[in-house]
C-alpha cells in the first residue's frame, strides 16, 4: 500500500497522460565506497522509477533499507547510523532529463537535472548520463559522486579511514511504455 501511494505521489507533478511515459520495470542503484581499509558497496533493485519523454520530466523513489550489501553487519550500520532509515525512511529525485531528441533511437548524452533528496536533505544536482530509446523500452543511466556532508550524513571519527567522504552512485533503469 504504502509502495502505491508513493508511486501515485510521484505520478502527481506530470501533467497529462501521453504515449511517451514510461514505467521502469527493471530498476538498479547502487553506490560504492573505496575506504582505506575497505570497499563498501550495496545495490537496490526495489526502486520506483517514472519517464515522461514528451515533457522530459522523471523521478524516482527508494527506501534505503532495501540497500543489500555483502555484510549484514554493514547493512545494520548504513540503515541505523548513518542513513537512520526509521527517521528518513525514502530518497528520491524529482527533475528532467535535458539534451535528447525522443526520435534519435541511438545511445544518447543527456543531463538529469533537479532535486536529489537523500537523508532529509533535498539539493539541486546536475549530473550525466545516458538516454537509448530502443522498440518499446528506454534505458537511462548515471553515474555521479555525492558527497556525505551535503546531505548531513556524519562518519564517526573512529570510522573515518573505513567509508570515504564521498560515494560514486550508479543508476541504471529499464522503462517500458505506461498501459492505461
Amino acid at each position: 500500500m504504502i509502495r502505491i501511494l508513493s508511486l501515485f505521489i510521484i505520478l502527481l507533478p506530470f501533467d497529462g497522460f501521453t504515449q511517451k511515459r514510461y514505467f521502469s520495470e527493471k530498476s538498479f542503484v547502487s553506490f560504492f565506497s573505496e575506504g582505506v581499509i575497505e570497499e563498501i558497496k550495496a545495490s537496490n533493485t526495489k526502486v520506483t522509477s517514472i519517464l515522461d519523454l514528451a515533457s522530459g520530466e522523471v523521478a524516482y523513489l527508494l527506501s534505503p533499507k532495501d540497500f543489500q550489501f555483502e555484510k549484514k553487519l554493514m547493512q545494520v550500520h548504513f540503515n541505523e547510523k548513518y542513513m537512520e532509515s526509521e527517521k528518513y525512511p525514502k530518497s528520491s529525485f524529482q527533475g528532467k532529463i535535458v539534451g535528447y531528441d525522443a526520435a534519435n533511437l541511438t545511445l544518447q548524452q543527456v543531463k538529469a537535472q533537479g532535486k536529489l533528496t537523500i537523508h532529509g536533505v533535498t539539493r539541486d544536482i546536475d549530473v550525466p548520463g545516458t538516454l537509448h530509446i530502443e522498440g518499446n523500452t528506454v534505458t537511462l543511466r548515471s553515474k555521479f559522486m555525492v558527497k556525505l556532508e551535503d546531505y548531513n550524513i556524519k562518519v564517526p571519527q573512529i570510522v573515518w579511514q573505513n567509508i570515504a567522504q564521498q560515494v560514486e552512485v550508479t543508476v541504471h533503469f529499464l522503462y517500458r511504455p505506461v498501459t492505461n
